[in-house]
């Protein structure tokens, strides 16, 4: 049975329990895919790779460093939010028979659109000349990104990638279990759009949802040309505010011949 935290828990023991949650996740969640495509079937996978240059094991000790940095901070927030008095002020509801049992899915698809908006407003502020050399370099020292990439933040921007939690505590009513579904779910598309690897079928191109989701080539292109597509999930608010780099449905295309060969348009 998930388990529910008590606001008299001692706020700082339970924090230690999110970090090694947090951090069991990622190196789960990021190693496996990690082994599976830079160690195992490298020679087999090539094909679907982005950048044809690899990155170097110092580059992948750099991600995990500061990815263990980041889950602390973002178990932190979490606390706050969970496990502090504040709770009581928030949306958060314990019983799931607060809301209809439909409320879950919903608020699960509600809180990765939020997400999105958060994301994509912050992430260009961190783009902003006066603040990226103090923050948001780190992350963007992978120029060609692992999985390990996910959560290597400087600690100023985890705080902020965290703030999100603390957001939707206070604007939309959520189990605690579909906050931990979310904090699943979009580390598992974080991982995906850090993956350096396409992995989405040849059908996709042709179907409505290639003009609606972000894939692996959309956030591999921001971080190989540290401009342009600064969205999470979703190409809505790229495209809205013509931030979508131009070169995107071109190199997806060429991403995707690689692996199935020449595609109609």
């Amino acid at each position: 049975m998930f388990h529910q935290p008590k606001v008299m828990d001692h706020p700082l023991h339970f924090a230690g329990q999110l970090f090694g949650v947090t951090l069991v996740r990622y190196f789960i969640l990021a190693g496996i895919p990690f082994v599976l495509f830079y160690i195992l079937f490298h020679n087999r996978l090539r094909g679907s790779k982005i950048q044809e240059r690899t990155a170097k094991n110092t580059d992948f000790i750099r991600e995990i460093i500061h990815s263990a940095l980041s889950s602390g901070i973002l178990s932190i927030e979490a606390m706050v939010v969970i496990a502090t008095p504040l709770r009581s002020h928030t949306l958060i509801y314990k019983n799931l028979s607060d809301h209809p049992w439909w409320w879950v899915p919903v608020s699960l698809v509600l809180s990765l659109v939020i997400h999105d908006t958060y994301f994509y407003w912050m992430h260009r502020m961190l783009h902003h000349n006066s603040i990226f050399r103090y923050t948001h370099k780190v992350h963007h020292q992978s120029t060609n990104p692992s999985p390990w990439a996910s959560y290597s933040f400087h600690l100023l921007e985890a705080v902020t990638e965290g703030a999100i939690v603390i957001l939707l505590a206070f604007i939309l009513p959520m189990h605690i279990f579909t906050i931990f579904l979310f904090t699943i779910t979009s580390f598992i598309i974080n991982v995906y759009g850090h993956l350096g690897y396409e992995v989405m079928p040849k059908g996709l191109r042709q179907s409505f949802l290639f003009k609606i989701i972000n894939t692996s080539v959309y956030h591999n292109l921001h971080h190989s040309k540290f401009r342009g597509n600064y969205s999470l999930y979703f190409r809505h608010w790229d495209r809205w505010m013509g931030t979508e780099n131009r070169d995107y449905v071109k190199e997806y295309d060429r991403v995707q011949e690689k692996r199935f060969g020449k595609q109609a348009d």
